[in-house]
């Protein structure tokens, strides 16, 4: 009563566990030897033990041990609190003392006892001390609790069972016959748990899976909303599975769709459309389904269905028609979280029509939600620009508006990277970007946005119509900015004096002032700027300024310190260095499961990744840097007993092959596993066997061969040799006696694209007169089986393995004519340029013209199309 009274009066009561010390809880551990035993006291002992261990406290081994050894004399005393907290303590202290199966025998007696508020912590509290020494002298015991009648013993000991199957796999799936009874229990839980247990004894082999989930399907034993959600989800992990589906397992899902439980109604239609290849019509029930939950008055059923819709907007748009007049509802929702994901589906699936009046409506609540969300509704913003180029005007100039609202760094970020790739990609808005972009430097506070900005205005100010009203913008960040955006605006100004002969004297007047600048990198690039914007040399200014060096930055570091820590006199080798791989980033949106920012995929494998690790096989030692590395192509069916994928690692003269294997049989273990090539014996080639295969591990094997990379299209015929030994699934004994095998691989193709790395030539004109005086060839093909010019561009840039340069693979739908403009790295660092020019007509012709250094590479670069 005295502390109700004081709570009251406003009076806060202390906390027992406020400044716990941990020796004096020790302590006081010492009253558990006391008699008789104090109940009430003890568990407020036991609370402040578990409180000081959850609080990340160390106790010491001896210590833990002392008083778990006291803790085991509260057995005498029935207290049913105290007990319980006792089972909760012993968890705590299972992985700390020693000797704690000393209270094996209690727990035991606990477990089978006729006290039923004993048994379930009992049962808890003994798995997480049971060990694998000890699982054979418990098992009966767990067994006899699965199929107990009381529900909340047979829960507790199948949640513990799985538990146990971390350490004790093959222990516990002898259970099965006992899981499968307690699946048929009436209890909720029960059945919940029972086939939460069965599908992890059973989930390495895929067919028990599919039948446990067939006959399940198939009884009316299931009747927990629970345990048929967990259905549908391993009913969902089976048709994906499936080579063409299943369609009893999809028939299923739909009749789920008319369950009582609208835990198990929303289970299903986030399955179908979380599917893949999931066509329109398979969607149509599941969309009438969330579209019922859009007017629902609990806001988690409008969450859940906004989310799922979210997702279905991102594939399917068209099949959100009905939905939109429920969606445009919840834009007003109380809930910011459903009103952010509602306007985002909303930009998704919208029409041209309908785009103004989807950003009043934004406007209008902006302001209300967090960074977070408005990052989501900028980003729909982003790709609805992308869908309808004519409506720039509407969303930049709410872009715009934005970005002198308040928010924090990742919010302009945002902002920032949206305007950017709305002027990369709808020409028209290329100078009203420039301009807002312009402005907010004026007042923007983040260093590395400024300095992204000035990039930005370097790259594109120069080919616009006026590039002389950038200047004031860019000089006024060398008076007002910090030394590193100062450095960035000397970058952008020398990039106008050079590309903008009637800027050229303004410019240097301007660069000149910056020579006596306090900071030492600043005067640097300005004495540099100023001499490269003086010369006029267009291939200095190619090389420096509009097309830098295409190596990778990380690849140049670890190749300085190498150089650095390493006992050569020689010069250091820029050739060494490992080129960058720029590719497009896609475009993705968000998805709805979170809510973060969405992010460009970098989907070219990075040849660092791979340097390393070659470079500790002795064998490739004299083979030199790694030139490329390709992406993971596979050899073989994903549904095969064996599975094989190949990345191919070019060198100046040798590719290594390297082998990605796994063994998808548990009755086998693979021996000295090794991939030949038929056309080759095996003393022309380096083969790095794996030493072994075991069920569901990885394995790598090398097998390398010297080429000739003016010889570029070959085929080679793989074959996987290895020695097979047998082996208990069971108990892990395999057969010392093995014998050999071998296994056919797919072909493994290597093209030019193999040996060419694709890198950006911003100012693709100057590259070109930089080659002017080199190696030029041309040739006239005619691409009769191509669809059109967008289809030519697509796969001569893929055949070539080049990078299309000033966005020039866009190609225009109502155009009969292109020019396609590529650069790329030839294997031994020579520079390739290429002019391609189309015209359609009842089929594709190309011209193309080739510029390098090299005679051979021009020539095979230049007849590799046909």
């Amino acid at each position: 009563m005295s502390h109700k009274r004081e709570d009251e009066e406003g009076v806060p009561r202390r906390s027992p566990f406020s400044g716990l010390e941990k020796s004096a809880v020790l302590q006081e551990s010492r009253k558990f030897n006391a008699m008789p035993i104090k109940p009430k006291e003890c568990c407020l002992i036991l609370a402040k033990i578990m409180y000081l261990i959850f609080q990340g406290e160390t106790i010491g081994q001896r210590e833990s041990t002392e008083v778990f050894f006291a803790m085991t004399k509260l057995f005498q005393h029935k207290h049913v609190t105290m007990r319980k907290m006792m089972y909760l303590t012993i968890k705590a202290m299972a992985k700390i003392a020693d000797d704690v199966i000393i209270v094996t025998s209690s727990l035991t007696k606990d477990m089978t006892g006729k006290e039923d508020a004993y048994r379930g912590g009992a049962i808890r509290a003994l798995s997480a001390i049971t060990d694998a020494s000890m699982i054979q002298s418990v098992e009966r015991y767990f067994k006899q609790s699965i199929v107990d009648r009381n529900a909340a013993v047979a829960s507790a000991a199948l949640v513990s069972s799985l538990h146990l199957m971390k350490d004790n796999h093959d222990v516990v799936k002898r259970w099965v016959n006992e899981a499968t009874q307690a699946l048929n229990s009436p209890n909720n839980m029960v059945q919940y748990h029972a086939l939460g247990l069965l599908y992890h004894i059973k989930q390495n082999d895929r067919l028990a899976i599919a039948k446990l989930v067939t006959n399940q399907m198939g009884s009316s034993g299931i009747k927990s909303p629970l345990a048929l959600c967990l259905l549908i989800r391993y009913a969902s992990l089976v048709i994906e599975q499936a080579p063409d589906g299943d369609k009893d397992m999809f028939n299923f899902l739909e009749s789920c769709l008319r369950n009582k439980s609208e835990i198990v109604i929303y289970e299903a239609a986030r399955a179908i459309v979380n599917m893949s290849n999931v066509t329109a019509r398979e969607l149509a029930p599941a969309v009438s389904v969330l579209q019922l939950f859009l007017t629902s008055p609990k806001a988690t059923q409008r969450f859940a269905a906004v989310r799922t819709l979210n997702k279905v907007a991102m594939v399917h748009p068209s099949s959100l028609k009905t939905c939109t007049y429920d969606m445009e509802n919840l834009i007003t929702d109380s809930n910011r979280s459903i009103a952010t994901l509602a306007i985002t589906t909303l930009l998704k699936t919208g029409n041209e029509g309908s785009v103004e009046r989807l950003m009043k409506q934004i406007t209008s609540f902006l302001s209300e939600i967090s960074d977070e969300f408005k990052i989501v509704v900028v980003n729909a913003i982003k790709t609805l620009c992308m869908k309808f180029p004519k409506k720039y005007g509407v969303m930049m100039t709410f872009l715009s508006g934005v970005l002198r609202d308040e928010g924090g760094f990742e919010y302009k970020k945002v902002v920032v990277d949206t305007i950017v790739g709305i002027i990369h990609n709808v020409v028209e808005a290329k100078e009203s970007g420039l301009e807002h972009l312009c402005e907010f430097i004026e007042d923007c506070e983040y260093t590395s946005l400024l300095v992204n900005i000035l990039h930005i205005l370097g790259k594109e100010g120069p080919a616009t119509s006026n590039p002389r009203k950038y200047i004031r913008f860019v000089y006024n960040r060398l008076i007002l900015e910090n030394a590193t955006v100062r450095a960035a605006a000397l970058a952008a100004l020398a990039k106008f004096g050079t590309e903008v002969p009637s800027l050229r004297k303004s410019v240097l007047v301007l660069l000149r002032r910056c020579v006596a600048d306090l900071d030492d990198e600043v005067r640097d690039r300005a004495t540099f700027y100023v001499r490269l914007v003086e010369s006029a040399d267009a291939g200095l200014v190619s090389k420096y300024l509009s097309n830098p060096m295409p190596v990778s930055i990380k690849g140049l570091e670890r190749s300085l310190l190498e150089y650095i820590n390493g006992s050569t006199e020689a010069a250091f080798d820029m050739s060494t260095v490992p080129i960058h791989v720029e590719e497009k980033p896609k475009e993705t949106l968000l998805d709805g499961d979170d809510l973060s920012t969405a992010t460009a995929t970098q989907t070219a494998t990075d040849t660092t990744n791979y340097r390393e690790e070659l470079s500790k096989i002795t064998a490739f030692e004299d083979f030199g840097t790694v030139f490329k590395s390709s992406k993971s192509i596979k050899l073989t069916e994903e549904e095969l007993e064996y599975t094989c994928s190949c990345v191919k690692h070019v060198y100046a003269e040798h590719i290594v092959f390297q082998f990605n294997l796994n063994n998808t049989l548990n009755d086998q273990i693979l021996e000295n596993v090794k991939v030949t090539l038929n056309e080759f014996d095996e003393s022309e080639c380096i083969i790095i066997p794996a030493p072994e295969m075991k069920y569901n591990e990885p394995a790598v094997a090398y097998t390398a061969i010297a080429v000739d990379p003016t010889d570029t299209e070959q085929v080679f015929t793989c074959k996987l040799d290895f020695i097979v030994k047998d082996c208990d699934p069971d108990t892990g004994d395999v057969d010392e006696e093995g014998y050999p095998d071998s296994y056919e691989l797919e072909d493994l193709e290597v093209t030019i694209s193999d040996f060419m790395q694709p890198v950006d030539k911003p100012n693709f004109g100057a590259a070109w007169e930089e080659l002017a005086e080199d190696i030029e060839e041309e040739e006239t093909y005619e691409l009769s089986s191509m669809e059109g010019i967008e289809d030519a561009v697509e796969k001569i840039l893929a055949h070539l393995g080049m990078r299309a340069c000033e966005k020039s693979d866009r190609v225009k739908s109502d155009k009969n004519t292109h020019t396609l403009y590529m650069a790329g790295m030839f294997v031994g660092n020579h520079n390739v340029l290429a002019r391609a020019k189309l015209a359609y007509d009842a089929g594709v012709t190309l011209q193309l013209q080739v510029r390098c250094q090299d005679e051979d590479i021009c020539k095979l670069v230049s007849s590799a199309v046909g």
